[in-house]
């Protein structure tokens, strides 16, 4: 038996899938798209590498043209992307794996260098700095979203999620996390919106909540997830009255009976005063449904996180890009390789 035997117990996230063990690599950016923003033949065999993991979920991939602010990051809004994709599923089931998409739209950290065109939010705040990887860039001020153009986008997320089953996915994350488009409604610092989708609990979870259940309408509550970071802790400064936002959030999405809920944050040991100790505590308090953790785990601090019922499944990031085996290595008790940074500018 394996000193890390939690990790490698099947786990039945619902009735269409079982999972090999609890490990789900985590949505890596890596920025390695080919032209037209179409996944490559490289991706697919990067993917079909890590097969063995319980879970794959993929980088993160736009669900439209405006939706892009980083380079050569790939999407799922055309047919060529769509095909593209086909290959990296089909390695990732050759090989025994299961795969969920992320669904990404970066909202003000959009670039109209990528796009032509001025980024959108849901208020026209800006964000301070510069693009990662094109430092020479700063970030834009965003328009404010029309209702009609949130309507829209509920539209494209659902078609986004059509697209990714077309390619062979066997589900998809929403990402609502890390600053992102949906994570800019859900925080004060970034939604000073005066209408429906604004000011209070409910209306700036409104454009979350539209958009699962806009995608479970059309591929299955039990093909969507999503990511959440109640934390604010990048891209945006935090406020003690997003913690209502999430209370109420959090009680809607209980009820949805989703595939799952994944915890964004890279370091998990960090404190929020406001929700009460560390993030993902704060979210096994008010979310009973399958939770991914995630945040710097190491094979012993999933195991035993597993073990505690602190979550169901254990993200690992940056370790599957330097150990495209971590898995069999975890489970002979290998060493790890260690990751580093030259390590992004290649797929291996």
């Amino acid at each position: 038996m394996t000193a890390y035997q939690p990790l490698f117990e099947p786990y039945r996230l619902n009735d269409r899938l079982t999972l090999a063990n609890r490990i789900v690599m985590a949505p890596l950016t890596r920025s390695m798209a080919g032209p037209g923003l179409v996944p490559t033949r490289a991706m697919a065999d990067y993917y079909g590498r890590r097969a063995d993991a319980g879970l794959i979920v993929s980088e993160a991939t736009i669900i439209r043209p405006d939706g892009q602010g980083y380079p050569d990051t790939p999407g799922i809004y055309s047919q060529a992307q769509i095909d593209g994709w086909k290959q990296v599923t089909a390695a990732v089931h050759r090989n025994g794996g299961k795969i969920f998409m992320q669904l990404w739209h970066v909202g003000r950290l959009a670039h109209s260098h990528f796009t032509g065109e001025q980024p959108v939010a849901p208020s026209a705040v800006a964000f301070e700095g510069t693009l990662p990887r094109m430092r020479e860039l700063s970030y834009e001020l965003p328009r404010e979203l029309g209702r009609e153009e949130i309507a829209q986008l509920v539209a494209d997320y659902a078609r986004a999620a059509e697209n990714a089953i077309a390619a062979g996915f066997d589900g998809v994350e929403i990402h609502g996390a890390n600053g992102y488009l949906i994570d800019q409604f859900l925080h004060h610092d970034t939604n000073h919106r005066a209408d429906d989708y604004g000011r209070t609990p409910e209306n700036m979870s409104r454009f979350a909540l539209e958009v699962v259940d806009a995608v479970a309408a059309r591929v299955g509550a039990d093909r969507t997830a999503i990511r959440l970071t109640p934390g604010a802790y990048v891209h945006m400064q935090a406020d003690a009255r997003d913690r209502a936002v999430f209370d109420h959030l959090l009680g809607e999405l209980e009820r949805r009976e989703l595939a799952y809920l994944h915890l964004g944050i890279f370091d998990d040991s960090l404190s929020f005063d406001f929700l009460g100790g560390r993030a993902s505590e704060y979210l096994r308090r008010r979310y009973q449904g399958t939770l991914i953790g995630v945040g710097g785990l190491t094979p012993q601090t999933a195991s035993e996180g597993l073990a505690q019922g602190r979550f169901e499944l254990a993200a690992i990031g940056r370790p599957f890009i330097a150990n495209p085996d971590y898995v069999r290595r975890v489970q002979q008790a290998e060493p790890l390789v260690e990751y580093h940074q030259d390590m992004l500018a290649e797929l291996v």
